[in-house]
């Protein structure tokens, strides 16, 4: 039993380190293009490489990081399923509640960065799809406005990571378990 508790210990300490980074380099990514005006919505090339690499490279290689690590110095080159699931969607939401907090902030600090970002929005739609009314342009905005509200985007980021999280978090499980009562 005391085994357990300290290995429980120990994978929540990789999970927090690895998550801990992985929000660290989200918060970079978007103070990068902050400092540099890059705009995702009109550079729409930036914007792929952000969304492929927040939302694929980045979970997949700090999951199978905190993975391997747990694995290889914490655990004695054991790892289960269970505890690849545990790890991977933990560091995720730890990355997503991170990333969430630090982006309500900044709204709340630079109000007027998203309120640029929704005219700049406004005028993509409207060159885009002239089948829009401006009504509908108004109601779609007016959505997008509801969710930067932290109440709600805070625990959809987590959410989201958190699904991510799992997803990954199956694949890598599968590639790096090691169960202890394995022979080869």
């Amino acid at each position: 039993m005391e085994k357990k508790t300290t290995t429980t210990k120990s994978a929540s300490k990789s999970s927090i380190q690895f998550g801990f980074i992985f929000g660290l380099i989200m918060i970079l990514e978007f103070v990068i293009g902050y400092v540099l005006n890059i705009d995702p919505q009109s550079n729409k090339v930036y914007g792929l490489i952000i969304n492929l690499l927040n939302f694929l490279v980045l979970p997949l290689t700090f999951i199978y990081l905190a993975c391997d690590n747990y694995k290889t110095k914490i655990n004695s080159g054991f790892i289960s399923f269970n505890e690849c699931l545990k790890i991977g969607v933990s560091v995720c939401v730890i990355a997503g509640l991170i990333y969430g907090l630090f982006s309500a902030t900044f709204a709340y600090i630079f109000p007027e960065y998203f309120e640029e970002m929704f005219r700049k929005m406004r005028t993509i739609m409207a060159q885009e799809n002239s089948k829009l009314t401006s009504e509908q342009i108004d109601m779609t905005i007016s959505f997008s406005k509801k969710f930067m509200n932290p109440a709600i985007s805070i625990p959809t980021t987590v959410v989201m990571y958190a699904f991510f999280g799992l997803i990954y978090s199956l694949i890598i499980g599968a590639i790096v378990k090691k169960d202890a009562n394995q022979s080869f």
